[in-house]
């Protein structure tokens, strides 16, 4: 058996096709079918307890409860077998009191059953074309009596016994009305009916003899003594407001008195067939059960009749009782299912408080029958006893992940949000349209229902179910939210739509199925869609990219449903194919038998360690994973009919199973020592709800005006009060004075009244005295005349006493005068009787000599009797003597086989012992090989480290490259500053070089020679400092030109790194890849090897598995290399480690080298950097005095009439301009001298900075240096210039 273990623990559903399908067992639990049990249900705890049905059970189809509440009856039929089980219902658990399947006539099955009324017998009904009666001693298992009630296979509904006598028993039918009695060992028929026969569909007793029976045209007759005397008509109205009523017609009056008796059930199916010719109009009455104040019967589609004797005459008051309407959708037009369903049953309680009814659309009613409108004749409706419940095969399940509810649509147009904590119905709707699947999102505020018109998004409020988007996706079988709530996934025929919850469009559609797609489910993170369909495929999606990624396809088999374990390594698959599959990588690994049953769906743990799979038959099986090849599961006989939907919830504490036959049931999950298996992590249920803004303020609104109102009222009822003590402060004083008046009159009364008592009390105390002497006196009188009485009286005495002496004597004489007669009398009789005796005597001699005669005759008989039985012994003798001589040949041929077999016992004990040594020697090759698997292990260990300190490797490397190439974008910047610098001073320095060639050429036109001679050695000291600046771009140019090339080796080397990383990943890949194989292979060894242990009691098998094993497992090959493996991996780890050192220590020397180059490089670009800057900032001086100087000529020469006006003040000084000149440059000396010490200064720091760097990395960086501005130097250098 397996280790897994499901208890039931709740039901939502009914079973309407049984007959009698709701019955008392006390004022509080009812019973009643569902699925595959029965259901104790007690009405105000709550709580449910099973009476499970008999293993492999195809249907129910009748129940019947005791008078005395102690015994269930429950027929059922068993691979296609009746079967009668009779429970004790007292036990706890309910336990099988008698079992009745072993029959002496034909039967197919059950269809009706009723105790007797001291529970000893049971009377059970078959169906045509036997239609026979049997009467059962149930304890005994003995039939009494059986008898056919049809011989015109008309079907027959109904058996019952009367309430008080064991012996007379009803049957009715279509044409089946018969009484009948059981005497002598049979069942007659007590009376016969006259007149046309009707279609009976139920009846019930209401006294010994008087039975009230019901047809399907809505007629009510009662029978006394099986003689029709009363016949009633129910017929349906159409008034005047548009509600239906019902009107009773008598057509006589009725002489009935109504004692209680519950009423069995008809079958639905057949009366529906039976009275489908009858009128429509007419109400059928399906159910009658019968109560002390009268009996109440069912009256067409949703109504029951109650009729209530009114006094002690027979007059009867009738009660229309419907039941509850149902909540629809506002945008149907269809009325309520409540109108379109039969009530099958009616059971009153054990006090007669609640009648229950039960209905073809699988709902339970109830009603309390102390209400007041029943008590004023009214009519009143009936109220749900549980909720409303599916009556049509349910289609989708689903369930969340912050709350504990159960989503379920079905056939029957509605949809139930049910709560498995606290087995309630949370939401309840009805629709137009028919609903085929169904998905409840994780945070349980939405649901996705796939309709036959339309796929629809829908919120879940607190008191409704609202749809605010709808799809063009027709008829959608399968949809499901996906595991995180952002997607959700919906199956139109053999395509597949993903939607997203955000924006809700439309982002992907998997196409590749060619037969309709029959199941989808997502992998844990999301990623991938697993689907299967009728067309044997099962395709696993990658949503990142909408194609396939692996695929199976069996054309053979049309899956039911498929599921992915928690890893989403392995799929499995159900199917047609009578077999479970595993399915990995595009290929089946294990096909697990289902032992001759179809299995329609699966689920599995999120733990991985249970799996549940539901059956065609409706039972559930429950298993552990990994999956046993044998047959090691626990079955459950759950639904009664094909299994639709089962899933686990998030915690795996429940496991939720659903069916054709509209059941829900909810199970606790247990492992094999009893304990619950633990949830993964603990996180309680949301509480939150949705409610919409309308609602709210429609609520807000409502409760503003219940607050002015009950203000209003509240200042309503002090005025009533302040006008109320007002005038019973007034009253009050009116009547204190009033009582003041009474109380002073009534003292005046009462001083009266004490003055007459004295008065009466004298005169009183007068007559006493009177009367006293009075009776004194007339005592006297009497006693003088009592004496005078008492002498005639003793005179008298004296008289009669001689009188009565008198007849004394005569008496006497009478008497001695009798014994005389008396005595002649009898002398007279005895010798009559002296001669009769004479006479007998004689007769008695005759007869003796009579019987001497037949002694004689018996004794000739019995001589005869014995010669002919000794010479039959003696032949008997003969025989069995040569029988005797036969057995002992073949015991002497036996004797020698049986030598014949110890020989070969003796060869089998050898073998044995061969066998063992070889299982020993097998058992050491099995230690080798675990050696070998050990040592396996440790070389995967070995190999996860070393791809650890590879990863680490890899992380260091690309550290690296990330701060080389962040250092060659600072050079890139810093080369891209330099250009545009360069490109900035050539484009000033060109316009300034053609004024002053201009100019030039207009001094030597007019100037005297020494200012030419001046201005000659000017332009020579200036042209030199252009050769020297255009030297150092030159030279710029080429320590960029060796940048780049440094950049490109760099970029090379980075190349380099990138191929060696890729190759390393893909070695590692290839590791992890070996890694997974061995333990596939480790894994299948282990199973196969478990397997093999099955067969340790049979030596042969086990040494054909081992032998199998090694020939699989084991080659030639790996003999040969398993001793130098472990030496090599040694050695080629080795190998490659070393090879990552040398080359980690050849990049740190590179990096090392490359740092010092940069930090050279810098230092010499920032000095040229500097003597750049400080030179254009000379050559600016220059040009600038050169300007002054030009301007100077020109004023001098007349050439130019412009003067500046910042040029004013310096006129002065400009006539001693060779005194000036050296004033100048000494100004340069000491700003240059400035310059070069702030320069000094940023050096140090830069320097001081990449020390730091170098002692947190390890190796010298360049990325915490940063190059000076060259715009904000040279704005420094403008400034002071300036």
């Amino acid at each position: 058996m397996s280790s897994v273990v499901a208890q039931s623990l709740h039901v939502f559903g009914l079973r309407s096709r049984v007959a009698n399908n709701i019955l008392y067992f006390d004022e509080q639990i009812i019973i009643f079918p569902s699925g595959n049990y029965c259901v104790k249900y007690n009405v105000d705890q709550k709580w449910q307890k099973f009476i499970p049905g008999s293993d492999r059970s195809q249907a129910m189809l009748a129940l019947s409860i005791s008078p005395n509440r102690r015994y269930l009856a429950i027929s059922e039929t068993v691979q296609e077998k009746p079967v009668i089980t009779i429970y004790e219902l007292s036990s706890v658990p309910c336990r099988k009191r008698r079992v009745l399947n072993n029959f002496d006539f034909q039967v197919q099955k059950f269809i009706s059953l009723a105790f007797s009324p001291d529970s000893k017998y049971l009377l059970a009904q078959t169906s045509p074309p036997e239609s026979n009666l049997v009467y059962w001693l149930w304890e005994k298992q003995k039939v009494m009596a059986i008898i056919r009630t049809d011989t015109q296979n008309n079907p027959v509904y109904q058996v019952s016994f009367s309430p008080q006598d064991n012996t007379q028993v009803c049957v009715t039918g279509n044409g089946v009305f018969k009484l009948l009695r059981f005497t002598e060992g049979t069942l007659k028929q007590a009376s016969f009916q006259r007149g046309e026969l009707q279609n009976y569909l139920a009846h019930t007793w209401v006294a010994n003899d008087r039975i009230i029976v019901g047809t399907d045209t809505g007629k009510l007759f009662l029978f006394e003594s099986g003689e029709q005397r009363w016949e009633t008509s129910i017929m349906v109205k159409e008034p005047t407001l548009g509600s239906k009523s019902l009107d009773v017609i008598q057509e006589s009056e009725s002489l009935i008195e109504f004692p209680p008796v519950s009423s069995p059930l008809p079958s639905y199916e057949q009366m529906v067939a039976a009275s489908s010719h009858s009128q429509m109009s007419m109400p059928q009455v399906f159910a009658i059960a019968a109560y002390s104040k009268g009996f109440a019967c069912s009256a067409g589609p949703g109504r029951v009749l109650l009729f209530e004797k009114m006094g002690e005459k027979d007059v009867y008051r009738e009660t229309v009782l419907h039941l509850e309407q149902l909540p629809v959708d506002p945008q149907s037009s269809d009325p309520s299912q409540s109108d379109k369903q039969d009530i099958l049953c009616l059971c009153f309680s054990p006090s007669e408080e609640t009648l229950v009814a039960s209905t073809s659309k699988n709902q339970l009613y109830s009603i309390t029958m102390s209400l007041t409108e029943i008590s004023k004749g009214e009519a009143a409706h009936f109220e749900y006893l549980m909720y409303p419940l599916h009556s049509a095969p349910i289609t989708g399940l689903a369930t969340c992940i912050r709350k504990p509810l159960i989503a379920t649509c079905s056939l029957d147009r509605s949809i139930h949000i049910w709560n498995y904590e606290t087995n309630t119905l949370e939401l309840y709707k009805e629709y137009q349209e028919e609903a085929y699947s169904i998905s409840l999102h994780p945070s349980g505020h939405f649901i996705v229902v796939g309709f036959a018109d339309k796929l629809r998004l829908m919120n879940l409020l607190v008191d409704d179910i609202r749809s605010f988007k709808e799809y063009s996706v027709r008829g959608s079988r399968e949809c499901s939210f996906s595991n995180g709530g952002h997607l959700f996934a919906a199956v139109n025929g053999n395509v597949i739509h993903i939607y997203t919850t955000t924006n809700l469009e439309n982002i992907l559609s998997l196409k590749g199925h060619t037969g309709k797609i029959r199941s989808i489910v997502w992998n844990a993170d999301d990623s991938k869609l697993i689907s299967g369909g009728t067309d044997g495929a099962v395709y696993e999606w990658n949503l990142s990219t909408g194609k396939r990624e692996t695929e199976c396809v069996l054309k053979s088999c049309s899956y039911n449903c498929v599921t992915i374990s928690p890893d989403a390594k392995i799929i499995f698959a159900v199917g047609t194919d009578y077999t479970l599959k595993e399915i990995a990588d595009s290929s089946i690994l294990r096909e697990i038998p289902a032992f001759d049953v179809t299995y329609t769906a699966i689920a599995i743990s999120h733990s991985g360690r249970m799996m549940f799979v539901g059956t065609s038959l409706g039972t559930i099986r429950a298993m552990r994973y990994p999956l046993p090849l044998q047959k090691e599961f626990n079955e459950y006989q759950a639904h009664a009919g094909p299994v639709t939907k089962m899933l686990l919830t998030f915690d795996d504490q429940f496991l939720l199973t659903t069916a054709e036959d509209g059941c829900l049931f909810t199970w606790k999950v247990f492992d094999k020592d009893g304990r619950g298996i633990k949830r993964e992590r603990e996180v309680g249920f949301a509480e939150e709800v949705l409610v919409t803004k309308a609602d709210m303020e429609e609520k807000a609104q409502v409760m503003l005006e219940l607050k002015t109102r009950v203000e209003e009222l509240k200042m309503e009822n002090e005025y009533q009060l302040r006008l109320k003590d007002m005038n019973y402060s007034e009253k009050i004083k009116d009547l204190t004075d009033k009582f003041v008046q009474e109380m002073e009159s009534l003292k005046t009364k009462n001083q009266v009244l004490l003055t007459e008592k004295e008065k009466q009390d004298i005169s009183h105390r007068e007559h006493v005295e009177e009367l006293l002497d009075k009776q004194s006196r007339e005592l006297q009188d009497l006693e003088s005349c009592n004496n005078q009485k008492l002498l005639l009286e003793y005179e008298k005495y004296q008289e009669l006493q001689l009188k009565s002496q008198r007849m004394q004597e005569e008496y006497e004489k009478q008497l001695r005068d009798n014994d005389e007669t008396k005595s002649q009398a009898l002398e007279e009789l005895t010798e009559f009787y002296e001669a009769k005796l004479q006479e007998k005597t004689t007769l008695l001699e005759e007869a003796q000599e009579d019987v001497r005669q037949q002694l004689r005759e018996f004794e000739e008989t019995k001589k005869q009797i014995e010669e002919d039985e000794d010479q039959e012994i003696q032949d008997i003798k003969t025989k069995y003597e040569k029988k005797l001589r036969d057995e002992k040949e073949s015991n002497l041929r036996l004797k020698g086989e049986t030598g014949i077999m110890k020989k070969k016992f003796s060869s089998l004990q050898k073998e044995i012992e061969e066998r063992t040594n070889d299982i020993k020697t097998l058992k050491g090759e099995q230690v080798k090989l675990q050696g070998v698997i050990k040592s396996l292990e440790k070389d995967i260990q070995g190999f996860k480290r070393e791809i650890q300190e590879r990863d680490e490797t890899i992380q260091d490397k690309e550290k690296q490259i990330y701060d080389l190439k962040k250092k060659n974008q600072e050079l890139e910047k810093f080369k891209f500053v330099l250009d545009y610098k360069i490109k900035e001073l050539k484009k000033q320095i060109e316009p300034r070089e053609n004024e002053i060639r201009v100019m030039k050429e207009q001094i030597q036109e007019k100037d005297p020679w020494p200012q030419r001679v001046e201005i000659h050695s000017y332009s020579f000291t200036k042209q030199a400092r252009k050769v020297l600046l255009w030297g150092a771009l030159r030279q710029m140019e080429a320590e960029l030109e060796h940048f780049h090339k440094q950049n490109t080796q760099l970029e090379l080397n980075i190349t380099e790194l990138w191929q060696k990383l890729r190759a390393t990943n893909q070695e590692m890949r290839r590791e992890r890849q070996k890694e997974r194989d061995l333990e596939a292979l480790v894994r299948r060894f282990k199973t196969d090897l478990h397997d093999c242990v099955a067969y340790i009691q049979e030596p042969r098998l086990l040494k054909e598995k081992v032998r199998g094993l090694f020939e699989k497992y084991v080659q030639r090959a790996d003999m040969v290399e398993i001793a130098g493996l472990n030496t090599d991996l040694q050695q080629e780890f080795s190998r490659q480690r070393e090879h990552l050192e040398r080359n980690l220590a050849t990049l740190k020397k590179n990096v090392v080298k490359e740092g010092e180059l940069h930090r050279t490089h810098y230092v010499r670009i920032m000095q040229e950097n500097v003597s750049l800057i400080t030179e254009i900032n000379e050559l600016r001086r220059e040009l600038k005095f050169t300007r002054s100087q030009v301007y100077d000529l020109e004023a001098a020469l007349k050439l130019t009439k412009k003067v500046r006006p910042q040029e004013v003040s310096e006129a002065g000084p400009r006539k001693d301009m060779p005194s000036m000149a050296p004033t100048m440059r000494l100004n340069e000396q000491e700003e240059t001298g400035r310059i070069i010490e702030m320069q000094r200064l940023e050096i140090q720091r830069l320097r001081d900075q990449i020390q730091e760097q170098e002692q947190v990395t390890g190796f010298h960086t360049l990325t915490g240096a940063r190059l000076p501005s060259l715009s904000n130097s040279e704005a420094d250098f403008e400034v002071k210039t300036n």
